[in-house]
C-alpha cells in the first residue's frame, strides 16, 4: 500500500539513505534536499529528485526549515520525513510543514513541546507518577536554583533544559566548584541550542543507560518495541547499541518497557519515539524522551523484523497500527557499531580525510552515508557509517560483529574500527559488566598497541617494494640469463 505518492528526506548521510530506501520499497517517489557539500553523496545518488539547499554554513542549510517547506512544495511532496538531528524535534518546522499543506513524519508539534523539552518533559513524567530521579529545576525559582541543586548531594549532573547529544552536560562531584560549572553549562547550552536555562539531577554513579522503542499512532494505540542496552558511550555520545540490553532479569525488562509505554500513552504520542531511562543497583529513573527516530533504530529492527520507517510512514498517514503489544516479540540478539572518522587515542578527536576505498561486510546491515571516492570532513559530524549484525544470542551476535568490523574495509581517513574490535573482545563487554564511564576507566582500550617486530618488517617490507627503483631491481634479468635469450632446457 503507498500511503503518499512522494517523500522528501529533509536530511542527509545515513539516515537519509535509510528512509530513501523504505520510501523506495513501498512504491513511493524519494525526493531529498542537499547542500552543495553532499553533491556527490549515496542520498543524492538514490534519491528520484535531489533539491539543492543553500546557506552560510552546510548545517546551516539544513536548519533552513523554510527553504526547506518552500522547496519541498515546488516538487509537490506530501510529506516531510526529517530524520534525526538538524530539524527533527523542532516544534516550529513541524507546525510549519503542516501549515504548508504537507504531513510532518513524526509526532505532533504538542508533542515534541512536551516531551521534546526535558524540563517539562520531567514534570509530566513525575507528574503521572513515573519514576525520576531528584532533581532541582532553574525555572522553578531561579534565585534559589544553585541552593536546590546543593541540597541534592553529590554528585549531581547539570543538563540544559533544550539539550541533546551531551551538549552542555557536567557531572559535579564537588559542590565548591558549583557555581562555576552552571555558569559553564548554561554557556553551552545558549551557544549549541540558543537556550540556556538548566537543570541538575542526582547523578548514578556507574550507571547504564537503557532506552525504550515506542510506537504510537493516531487512533489511540500505544506499543513498545523492547529495549535497547546504549550504556557504552564516550562524552555521553553512544558509540555501541544492543538489544536485548545485558543483565536485565525478565521482571525488570517488562517494568521498564510498560513504564516508557505508560509515558507514552499519557502523552497522547504519535509516531515513533524514545524513552530514555538511567539504571542502577536495581532502580531505574526517566531520563528523557527523544521525539524522532533514533540513530540506534536499526537494532530494534533486527530482533523485532519490523521497518520502523515504514511504520512511521503509515502512522503519518493516519492508519492504525497493524499490530498489538502481544504480537510483537523480540527474537535473538543485536549489536550496533558506530563507525566514527575519530582518534581513540587522542581523546576521540574528529579525524577528516579521503575516503580511498569503502568495502563493506557483505553479512552484515552496513547503513552508510559516504561512498568511495567521497571525503569525511569537519563540516558534520563525524559518524561514517553504522554496522549492525544479529545472532541467535548475544554470545552468536558478538562473534558476528567482530566479524563484520574485520571484514569493513575503509582506507584513506582514520577510524575508531580496531577500538571497537578490541572493546567487543574485552571479557568486560563479553560479560556484559560495563557502565556509562567504562571507556574512561579502560585508557588500555582506547591507546593504540604497539606493532610487533613482525608487523613493522613487513610494513617496511611492503614500503619498499612499493617504490620504482625497489620493483625495476626485483623485475631485472641478471645479464648472463638474459644471454641465453628464449632458450629454454
Amino acid at each position: 500500500m503507498t500511503a503518499f505518492k512522494s517523500i522528501l528526506v529533509a536530511n542527509r548521510g545515513e539516515i537519509a539513505v535509510r528512509i530513501l530506501r523504505t520510501a523506495k520499497a513501498l512504491g513511493m517517489r524519494g525526493l531529498v534536499v542537499f547542500h552543495a557539500a553532499d553533491r556527490k553523496t549515496p542520498a543524492v545518488e538514490m534519491a528520484d529528485e535531489a533539491i539543492e539547499i543553500t546557506g552560510s554554513t552546510p548545517v546551516a542549510a539544513y536548519l533552513d526549515g523554510a527553504q526547506i517547506i518552500e522547496k519541498a512544495k515546488k516538487a509537490r511532496a506530501e510529506a516531510i520525513h526529517p530524520g534525526y538531528g538538524f530539524l527533527s524535534e523542532n516544534a516550529g518546522f513541524a507546525r510549519a510543514v503542516a501549515k504548508a499543506g504537507i504531513v510532518f513524519i513524526g509526532p505532533a508539534p504538542e508533542s515534541i513541546d512536551l516531551m521534546g523539552d526535558k524540563v517539562r518533559a520531567r514534570n509530566f513524567v513525575q507528574q503521572n507518577g513515573f519514576p525520576v530521579a531528584p532533581s532541582a529545576i532553574e525555572d522553578d525559582d531561579p534565585a534559589t536554583f544553585v541552593a536546590r541543586a546543593k541540597a541534592i548531594g553529590t554528585p549531581i549532573l547539570i543538563k540544559p533544559s533544550a539539550g541533546g547529544g551531551g551538549k552542555g552536560m557536567r557531572i559535579v562531584r564537588d559542590l565548591s566548584i558549583l557555581e562555576e560549572e552552571i555558569t559553564r553549562a548554561r554557556s553551552e547550552g545558549e551557544r549549541y541550542f540558543g537556550d540556556g536555562r538548566l537543570y541538575v539531577e542526582r547523578y548514578v554513579e556507574r550507571p547504564r543507560h537503557i532506552e525504550v522503542q515506542v510506537l504510537g499512532d493516531a487512533h489511540g494505540n500505544v506499543v513498545h518495541l523492547f529495549e535497547r542496552e546504549c550504556t557504552i558511550q564516550r562524552r555521553f555520545q553512544k558509540i555501541i547499541e544492543e538489544s536485548p540490553a545485558p543483565g536485565l532479569t525478565p521482571k525488570e525488562r517488562k517494568r521498564i518497557c510498560e513504564v516508557a509505554a505508560g509515558i507514552a500513552r499519557a502523552a497522547g504520542y504519535k509516531n515513533a519515539g524514545t524513552v530514555e531511562f538511567i539504571y542502577g543497583g536495581g532502580e531505574f529513573y526517566f531520563l528523557e524522551m527523544n521525539t524522532r527516530l533514533q540513530v540506534e533504530h536499526p537494532v530494534t529492527e533486527e530482533v523485532t523484523g519490523l521497518d520502523l520507517v515504514a511504520e512511521q510512514i503509515r502512522v503519518a498517514a493516519g492508519e492504525k497500527l497493524p499490530f498489538t503489544q502481544d504480537d510483537i516479540k523480540s527474537k535473538g540478539a543485536a549489536i550496533e557499531l558506530r563507525l566514527y572518522a575519530e582518534d581513540p587515542a587522542k581523546g576521540f578527536a574528529p579525524m577528516t580525510g579521503p575516503i580511498l576505498a569503502f568495502r563493506p561486510a557483505e553479512y552484515a546491515r552496513v547503513d552508510a552515508g559516504v561512498r568511495e571516492g567521497g571525503e569525511v570532513t569537519s563540516a558534520f559530524d563525524p559518524m561514517i557509517a553504522k554496522i549492525i549484525v544479529h545472532g541467535a544470542d548475544r554470545a552468536e551476535a558478538i562473534e558476528n560483529a567482530q566479524a563484520a568490523l574485520a571484514g569493513t574495509v575503509l582506507l584513506g581517513c582514520k577510524t575508531n574500527s580496531a577500538f571497537l574490535q578490541r572493546f567487543i573482545a574485552d571479557p568486560m563487554f563479553k560479560s556484559g559488566d560495563f557502565h556509562t564511564g567504562t571507556i574512561d576507566e579502560r585508557p588500555d582500550l582506547t591507546a593504540d598497541p604497539e606493532p610487533s617486530a613482525e608487523t613493522i618488517a613487513q610494513v617496511l617490507a611492503a614500503g619498499a617494494l612499493a617504490l620504482k627503483p625497489t620493483r625495476d631491481a626485483a623485475d631485472a634479468v641478471p645479464a648472463l640469463h638474459a644471454h641465453l635469450g628464449a632458450w629454454r632446457n
